[in-house]
């Protein structure tokens, strides 16, 4: 690669793909040799060819830790960026995944967002047709769609950061990923709500995200078939569910009969915490609480207090104190054998947990039967 002509180094490049990539011994092997320098380079010459290959070998490699932090040391980010720009639109993507790959470390997001990388990227979201031709239409989409996908990627890595979250609003992130929510591309969906979670954590985006009627579409999409689409559609509506009135929309557009179905598959610990976490925040408001009782979710929950993680205990035991600020919840409770394990889970350690079992243990005990 280092001492070749364009076509040498292309097929040296090729010939570095064959082999697996994924194995770390392959990805140290090319650091120890000096071989992330010379792919480093190669992104800043002006053959298309040779960046390409550079940034798949990047891609492949950059998902291990060890070498994210040399890229970074190596001044790699700034040329990845710059790439960004690119009227190629498959250099647009490949840099886009690796920036994704990259920015797992603080100062890798930051160094992201230095470079102007966030205003890049928030543009890559921008996927409008602008193609006129029909014949064109759909290969022209497919791409477009590619390079949103990979931007929406890499801006779900850098959203970790606060001032990076900032950095995305102000550069109109969110009625793009808005627009970008209404797709049926569920390779999309993914990257899309896992930003908006992210982001969801700041009270400035709960604001833009009800404007948006982002809500609506999360609802929609907790129906997906995808356990990791399902995931994350709950862990956004948790973390916007602070608010009243998106609890009201999360049950006007029928997402707490979803919620309650996804209760039933204890499987994916990831995916219960944030139904629960969800559910949780949405039984804040008594309208709903009354839907949940109708759905037979005090039960379930109550058989969720036992042999889970504390994650999903935390939220299971925070829905439970906020149900049982009605009688006729406190009675279920009771009577489904709940005070019990909840008695229990006041010897642990974690404070989330015992600042939420003590409010649930304090509103049973208003029920004379279960104070006994």
């Amino acid at each position: 690669m280092q001492g070749g002509n364009q076509t040498a180094t292309v097929i040296a490049l090729c010939s570095m793909k064959d082999f697996n990539l994924a194995q770390e011994t392959c990805q140290l092997a090319i650091r120890d040799v000096g071989g992330l320098e010379v792919l480093i380079n190669l992104l800043d010459t002006d053959e298309v060819k040779c960046k390409i290959g550079s940034l798949k070998i990047l891609k492949e490699i950059s998902h291990n830790p060890q070498i994210r932090r040399n890229i970074v040391d190596l001044g790699g980010l700034p040329i990845m960026v710059n790439i960004l720009d690119s009227p190629h639109k498959i250099l647009k993507c490949l840099a886009a995944e690796t920036i994704a790959n990259v920015a797992k470390f603080r100062r890798a997001r930051r160094a992201v967002r230095q470079h102007g990388g966030i205003t890049k990227l928030v543009a890559l979201l921008d996927c409008r047709q602008t193609s006129t031709d029909s014949t064109q239409f759909s290969l022209y989409e497919t791409r477009n769609v590619e390079v949103a996908r990979c931007g929406a990627l890499a801006l779900w890595s850098c959203s970790k950061s606060y001032a990076n979250k900032e950095a995305i609003r102000k550069a109109g992130g969110i009625p793009l990923l808005a627009r970008l929510l209404k797709t049926s591309h569920e390779s999309m969906l993914i990257p899309v709500v896992g930003t908006l979670q992210e982001c969801a954590s700041e009270e400035s985006y709960r604001a833009v995200i009800k404007a948006e009627r982002i809500i609506e579409n999360l609802v929609k999409n907790l129906n997906s078939e995808n356990e990791q689409l399902q995931e994350h559609c709950a862990m956004a509506i948790y973390q916007c569910a602070e608010d009243e009135e998106t609890r009201d929309l999360v049950r006007m557009h029928g997402g707490l009969k979803t919620l309650a179905s996804l209760l039933s598959n204890t499987d994916n610990k990831e995916r219960l915490a944030a139904v629960t976490g969800a559910i949780w925040k949405c039984s804040i408001s008594k309208k709903n609480v009354t839907k949940f009782r109708e759905y037979k979710v005090i039960e379930t929950l109550v058989g969720l207090l036992t042999d889970q993680p504390e994650e999903v205990l935390v939220n299971v035991v925070g829905a439970l104190g906020e149900c049982c600020q009605e009688y006729e919840n406190r009675v279920i409770v009771r009577k489904c054998g709940g005070i019990q394990p909840l008695v229990n889970l006041l010897v642990g350690v974690n404070q989330a947990l015992l600042v939420n079992v003590t409010k649930a243990v304090g509103a049973c005990a208003a029920e004379p039967e279960s104070m006994m």
